[in-house]
């Protein structure tokens, strides 16, 4: 069942955005040559709860970090640790925050240092195609139209597209109903009404979109260990359009 949300739980996830994305843009100012994923975390979890918020990642199903910090070929779900960053590495990082009982989610790939074109081609594409998706985030238009938009942009320049995660309905609960896959038809899915608020959120690969998970149960890379990249955004569908809440100008 998706619910819909009311214009205060809109506000409460929006003011949980904002925190998210501000830890983001912090995030990137420390973000270096040497700097241990671990050490990532740590900020990580001393700027959300400085603020009066709680870790939305942290303990949640067995995860035991603030972030997911995944680093090339990494996908999703990388663990923090004792890894270095080095020059030309891209890393994704996968945050939510958790304010008055309701969520926001977000996730943007940094470079780290001077990145390959290949590299850079590939994140600005993740990125476009992230904000493809948003604006078919609707109302009246359907699920799958946002699905659609994301892989068209993707395979129009020759990335792939994961298929194993998706993105999701998000509110009380970190995942709610429904599903959003980047990749489908349109003119398929739930009909988008306003009040839905969901986590959009492209994965992409430079090569095949296949993926698997290491031995640690969480981290998925690309079978064929060539890079990927990840953008995620907290949507709510309004009367005016699609309102990002993970905007560090938000509410």
């Amino acid at each position: 069942m998706i619910e819909l949300k009311s214009q205060r739980e809109i506000e409460i996830m929006s003011r949980a955005g904002k925190i998210a994305a501000l830890l983001l843009k912090h995030l990137a100012q420390a973000i270096r040559t040497g700097i241990r994923t671990i050490e990532l975390d740590e900020i990580a979890y001393q700027f959300i709860r400085s603020r009066g918020c709680e870790p939305a990642f942290k303990e949640y199903k067995g995860y035991p970090c603030t972030i997911c910090a995944s680093v090339n070929e990494e996908v999703v779900h990388g663990i923090p640790g004792q890894r270095r960053l080095k020059e030309g590495d891209i890393i994704s990082i996968d945050v939510g925050v958790k304010l008055e009982g309701y969520y926001s989610d977000t996730a943007r790939t940094f470079a780290v240092g001077k990145i390959s074109d290949a590299a850079e081609r590939l994140v600005r594409v993740t990125e476009e195609s992230l904000y493809k998706g948003i604006d078919r985030a609707r109302s009246g238009n359907r699920l799958f139209d946002i699905s659609h938009a994301v892989q068209q942009h993707v395979e129009k320049e020759s990335f792939g597209v994961v298929r194993q995660f998706v993105g999701h309905g998000i509110g009380a609960h970190l995942h709610e109903e429904p599903q959003v896959p980047n990749f489908g038809s349109p003119n398929l899915g739930p009909i988008l009404k306003e009040g839905m608020v969901l986590a959009i959120e492209p994965m992409v690969t430079e090569g095949d979109y296949e993926v698997e998970i290491l031995d640690d149960g969480w981290t998925a890379v690309t079978k064929d260990r060539k890079l990927a990249a990840h953008f995620e955004h907290t949507v709510a569908i309004t009367a005016e359009g699609p309102r990002i809440l993970t905007d560090e100008h938000g509410a």
